[in-house]
């Protein structure tokens, strides 16, 4: 984290221009803000526009804050445009660069769960202004805008909701894992599942698959004791964010050892009508079953003369 990031974070700043609020923390699980696109460098002549984008999902979600050099761009600043997604995306779009907008452009997000920043870096090169366009061609394109916006206006958005989600759950150590979830939302919501607080990536024991009938799994194959805890799903879109949190207990494996007599049987000799006692110590899991044999005919246990009793513990 560069030294901008970092002082940025631990340091009070001003409202930021959206309209997020967090006066009614909603119930449940909260999540700490998660950059999942982060911001990138560019190189660009004078004149041309710019625009830095990022993606942050959080629980509530977070509050959104731009700053060029370490000082925040408030919203009176009108030669910066800050645009915000219902899925999270965050623009900061520059119509046309100056020599003045060189420098690093920072986003931090906030939540009462905690602060995450990134920085991007712009290089403006001075250079002979952009070739203009024929009035044919600036014709052409304001229809493309036209049609474009004619089109946006008529697209409705759905802010995502889910139709069926997991509670909590127990699973086996060892065993498959499945965390299935369906949602709904216009345009089709993107998943993100988090562990802990943590994005969930997929390796070679993770898996995240979509079923032709719209349902969204998590898999977990095989399932180890660092699978525990508090995981979260947030389904996203332009119109919102949608969320729901469970607990995953790992019920721990159960080591299987063959029987084994730690102590063996001895032999006896007493007097005829004497009481005797044979006794011998058995180890094994899960704790074996035990027979009693005469001659090898196994011994009933509902002799009158004989009373069987479970082998001792090791």
């Amino acid at each position: 984290m560069s030294e901008i990031e970092f002082r940025l974070e631990r340091t009070p700043v001003e409202e930021s221009d959206d309209e997020v609020q967090h006066d009614d923390i909603p119930t449940g699980k909260c999540i700490a803000p998660v950059l999942d696109k982060k911001l990138k460098n560019y190189k660009a002549m004078e004149g041309v526009p710019v625009t830095f984008t990022c993606k942050i999902v959080g629980v509530p979600p977070p509050k959104v804050y731009w700053f060029k050099d370490g000082k925040q761009i408030l919203k009176k600043n009108i030669h910066y445009q800050k645009i915000r997604e219902g899925d999270g995306t965050c623009s900061l779009y520059i119509e046309s660069t100056t020599g003045d907008d060189d420098g690093n452009y920072t986003v931090m997000a906030a939540n009462p769960q905690g602060r995450i920043s990134c920085s991007g870096h712009l290089i403006v090169q001075s250079g002979p202004p952009p070739s203009r366009l024929t009035p044919i061609q600036s014709q052409r394109v304001r229809a493309r805008i036209q049609e474009v916006e004619g089109e946006q206006t008529q697209e409705r958005f759905f802010r995502p909701h889910f139709l069926q989600a997991p509670g909590d759950m127990m699973a086996h150590e060892g065993r498959l894992c499945r965390l299935d979830c369906k949602v709904s939302g216009l345009p089709n919501p993107e998943l993100m599942w988090l562990v802990n607080g943590r994005p969930v990536y997929p390796d070679l024991n993770h898996k995240m698959l979509v079923r032709e009938n719209g349902i969204h799994s998590l898999v977990i194959d095989p399932l180890t004791q660092n699978d525990a805890g508090t995981y979260t799903c947030i389904a996203s879109n332009k119109a919102g964010q949608s969320s729901f949190s469970l607990e995953l207990k790992v019920v721990e494996k159960e080591m299987k050892h063959p029987p084994q007599f730690v102590e063996k049987l001895q032999n006896m000799g007493i007097p005829e009508g004497a009481p005797v006692r044979l006794e011998c110590r058995v180890a094994g899991m899960p704790p074996p079953v035990i027979f009693w044999k005469k001659d090898n005919e196994t011994i009933s246990k509902m002799k009158s003369r004989v009373r069987l009793a479970g082998c001792l513990p090791v």
